[in-house]
């Protein structure tokens, strides 16, 4: 089930704001922007993997 506002988003908005993109950036920019974001993204999910293969440690608590 996708999120409310996704789901608003999908029809015929997301095409305007394809749009936008489109003009903002100019076709040749689109695949450099395209692996940038891909690059981001696999870099932010190793970043979570390797965060959740840390073991946690105990917070120290400090009294004043």
């Amino acid at each position: 089930m996708p999120h409310p506002v996704l789901a608003e988003i999908i029809g015929p908005d997301m095409l305007i704001v394809l749009l936008v993109v489109l003009v903002l950036f100019g076709g040749s920019q689109l695949p450099k922007l395209a692996r940038g974001l891909g690059s981001a993204q696999r870099e932010f999910k190793k970043g979570l993997e390797e965060g959740a293969a840390e073991p946690s440690k105990p917070e120290s608590s400090k009294s004043d």
